[in-house]
């Protein structure tokens, strides 16, 4: 009975590849000793294991290059003279921060006035302001998708603001 050593070549690469496995110990024992079988019969095989061998220990003969401490020293002076861009508190102007901050709370405000405004104050004088507010029908300011839209920006953009001022005072009450 005659074993028959199946391997598909495709190639230098298929040949590399199984090989590196092979050198390198990552290939699997059946397949080892399949590439050993081939490594004694086949001259292809052979000659290109003895060049990948020869590669191999190159590669683990040579050492890495590393540079030179003062080299290291040289660089980062250079990049300690070199100016790096001020924080952000130079150069954002805080005026208008807080002119944005002002018109969104403007708008905010705008909007409780005037759903305060269409309320019927005169109709019972018995009713309460809480009954008065279940009265009003909001589907009519809040149907339409941009002011949605527009309000969540300003939702998100007001806790954004919140957010900066409150982290802004635990840094300055860290510091005290």
């Amino acid at each position: 009975m005659s074993s028959k050593i199946n391997y598909t070549p495709s190639g230098d690469e298929g040949i590399e590849s199984r090989l590196w496995d092979y050198i390198d110990g990552t290939s699997s024992a059946g397949e080892k000793s399949t590439i050993e079988k081939l490594l004694e019969s086949n001259l292809e095989w052979k000659t290109k294991y003895h060049e990948l061998l020869e590669v191999h220990q190159l590669m683990q003969a040579t050492e890495l290059e590393s540079p030179s401490l003062r080299f290291t020293k040289n660089v980062m002076e250079e990049i300690a003279k070199i100016h790096i861009a001020p924080a952000t508190k130079t150069y954002i102007n805080k005026k208008i921060i807080w002119g944005i901050a002002f018109f969104f709370i403007a708008l905010m405000a705008g909007f409780l006035i005037y759903g305060f405004g269409q309320m019927d104050w005169t109709s019972s004088q018995s009713s309460t302001i809480s009954e008065k507010l279940n009265k009003i029908d909001l589907s009519k300011f809040f149907s339409n998708t941009w002011v949605n839209v527009f309000m969540m920006i300003n939702v998100v953009l007001g806790l954004f603001l919140l957010d900066n001022y409150l982290s802004n005072k635990r840094k300055e009450f860290k510091k005290a």
